[in-house]
């Protein structure tokens, strides 16, 4: 009887496959456009909500982690430009709120000597 290795051609054919498909899936992924987007608008919107007068420390960083992240897409190193643009879109983000959180705070001191100041005029009336 004669060995033959025509059982073994289907499976060693879908081993090819499947060892072709696990590298096509390894392969770089899609360029980090869309979070390079998302943290350009996180750092607009903090610089519209004054985070270079209430936080800039955190403004600065999230801009640096953004130049950092398209130069770093620019040289094709996708993973990396995707972290840091994660990270500049955090740092934005944080910037944005303590910026807010000065405004409100500002805006609620004003309220109270408002509050405080009718109080006075009207017990003077009294």
């Amino acid at each position: 009887m004669k060995t033959s290795f025509a059982y073994i051609r289907p499976l060693l054919g879908a081993a090819v496959l499947a060892c072709a498909l696990s590298l096509a899936g390894c392969a770089s992924a899609p360029p980090p456009t869309e979070d390079l987007a998302a943290a350009r608008l996180s750092v607009a919107r903090a610089g519209d909500a004054d985070a270079d007068q209430y936080a800039p420390t955190q403004i600065d960083q999230a801009r640096r982690a953004l130049e950092q992240a398209q130069a770093a897409a620019g040289n094709g190193r996708d993973a990396e430009a995707r972290t840091l643009a994660l990270s500049a879109s955090a740092l934005a983000d944080l910037a944005h709120a303590r910026a807010r959180q000065a405004v409100t705070e500002a805006e609620l001191a004003q309220r109270r000597a408002e509050i405080t100041n009718l109080r006075q005029r009207l017990q003077g009336e009294n």
